[in-house]
């Protein structure tokens, strides 16, 4: 009987977020967008996946790794919807096609303002700053608000939106943090191993958080500091389940389910 390790099929998500829970699993890791990583789960095709926790409430076919999240309690800087007109007004959004939980947390977030606007796929990212109204999400949406922070003159910026940022939104309204994405294990297999090994992952990477900020190339060393610093945490601790739930209870008073009780493992 052979010793070494199981070689499972891990999915992430390519974004500056990631790398904490990730930078320790090796070459084997498949990178895609949330969206993508949703497909391959649901094909059988990935063992695990770091995904975004509408794909597990949606669908009751994943286990969730207790303790690991990607989270905020506030504003999150990388998920929003820039808007050049005012909220109340906005009756179409486009939106990043590689996103899924934050498109159902706007639906919640506007929903509860009485909004509820047409949700289009955005045709690509360069036609972002044409939009009135605009989800977006990862490095991108980084990147995206960081052009216009960045011009000294206003007439010369790229785009003049103004931002609501989901994180912000959330917490404003529950008073819980909001959690994006978690490990979903599909069912049916052993994932003990791949359990502790995601786990350690964490671990490891909350360790080399220092490395992380002086090395990484996206951005720079002072944004990638307040990013992590401030904007996100990994915690799946009792105020993340409870955010959980209220998001859970949200999806159905607005009729975006059917929402499947979430089933953490350790």
């Amino acid at each position: 009987m052979s010793d070494e390790p199981k070689k499972f099929r891990i999915g992430s998500v390519p974004y500056l977020n990631a790398v904490p829970l990730t930078r320790d699993l090796g070459n084997e890791l498949i990178f895609a967008t949330p969206a993508k990583l949703a497909e391959l789960l649901q094909r059988d095709e990935l063992d695990a996946a770091l995904v975004s926790i509408t794909e597990v409430l949606l669908n009751d076919r994943y286990d969730i790794l207790d303790g690991v999240a990607i989270a905020s309690l506030g504003e999150v800087y990388s998920v929003f919807l820039a808007h050049k007109k005012p909220l109340a007004e906005v009756k179409e959004v486009f939106c990043d096609t590689a996103s899924l939980t934050s498109v159902n947390l706007l639906k919640v977030l506007l929903a509860e303002r009485g909004l509820q606007p047409e949700f289009k796929p955005l045709e690509n990212y360069a036609a972002a700053t044409e939009k009135d109204f605009v989800l977006l999400i990862g490095d991108q949406a980084i990147e995206f608000q960081r052009s216009a922070r960045q011009s000294e003159a206003p007439v010369d910026a790229p785009h003049t939106h103004e931002i609501f940022d989901l994180g912000f939104a959330w917490t404003e309204l529950t008073n819980l943090p909001f959690v994006y994405a978690v490990w979903a294990l599909r069912r049916g297999i052993d994932t003990t191993e791949l359990r502790y090994e995601l786990k350690e992952s964490k671990h490891s990477g909350l360790e080399q958080m220092e490395q992380i900020i002086q090395s990484r190339e996206e951005f720079d060393v002072d944004f990638r500091r307040d990013y992590f610093e401030w904007h996100i945490h990994y915690r799946l601790a009792d105020d993340e389940k409870r955010g959980i739930a209220k998001f859970c209870e949200l999806l159905r008073k607005h009729n975006l389910g059917p929402v499947f009780e979430p089933k953490f493992v350790s």
